[in-house]
């Protein structure tokens, strides 16, 4: 009796937390999980990384947007470089120029703040969508469709690809 009264408080424990956001967390998600920034940065406000697509679109922002701020001694068209696909940097290109404004970004000035969750899977790839907010309130939604096999950004645009 005593065996099943403690298999009971387990499995109740790990429901609760599970209930409360998902935070247990395995190894491999572990693993993901995002560096800590430099002191002096305000982190951001929400814990994003639930899985390898979202935690790749979140460091590809992250990354992003400091270039863009001029804090990483990295251009933004290197980090784009390496996170998106070269079909989908051409793409970026051309929209930038057609609504002057960034194309990361869906806008002329820099977020303050951003969640990630993805919200599907299927056939190897995961829709992610990252919710940009702005300073003087209100937000924005973007769409990110990753591919699995090799974390690359495939897509990005104002509505979910799939």
């Amino acid at each position: 009796m005593t065996r099943m009264n403690s298999m009971r408080t387990v499995l109740a424990g790990a429901a609760a937390l599970l209930a409360v956001g998902g935070l247990v967390a395995t190894p491999a998600q572990a693993a993901f999980a995002p560096p800590a920034g430099p002191v002096g940065i305000a982190a951001p406000a929400q814990v994003r990384a639930g899985t390898p697509a979202a935690h790749q679109v979140v460091t590809f922002f992250e990354e992003y947007r400091r270039a863009v701020l001029g804090e990483s001694g990295e251009s933004p068209r290197a980090v784009r470089e390496r996170y998106l696909s070269p079909h989908l940097e051409f793409r970026l290109d051309a929209w930038a120029q057609e609504h002057d404004a960034d194309p990361v970004f869906r806008a002329q000035n820099v977020p303050a703040d951003w969640s990630a969750q993805q919200v599907k899977e299927e056939y190897g790839f995961a829709s992610v969508r990252l919710t940009e907010f702005w300073g003087g309130g209100g937000s924005q939604d973007v769409w990110y469709t990753v591919r699995l096999g090799d974390l690359r950004i495939v897509e990005l645009n104002d509505q979910p690809a799939f």
